[in-house]
């Protein structure tokens, strides 16, 4: 099963890789950058899985790039409490 087939998965993935990214020093800006990038790529990239992900899909496919980058910043928050804490 793809991470991206599961909404508490990909969460989680998500939670692993900013924990990682953040015991690895990099800030807050650089971070939300990253995921800015990662949502655009799979607004255009990737077909939705879940519910949740088409949501984020249309809600993207409408945003201007300032909302965009709200949007990123928002999923940082969501999966900060998600994944392993290492």
């Amino acid at each position: 099963m793809s991470v991206l087939e599961n909404w508490d998965t990909w969460k989680n993935f998500l939670g692993d890789r900013l924990h990682h990214a953040q015991n690895q020093g990099m800030d807050n800006e650089v971070v939300s950058e990253f995921a800015y990038k990662i949502g655009d790529y799979l607004a255009n990239q990737v077909e939705a899985k879940t519910e949740q992900e088409k949501i984020l899909a249309d809600l993207w496919s409408v945003a201007s790039k300032d909302e965009q980058h709200a949007i990123a910043n928002i999923m940082v928050k969501l999966v900060q409490n998600n994944g392993s804490q290492k």
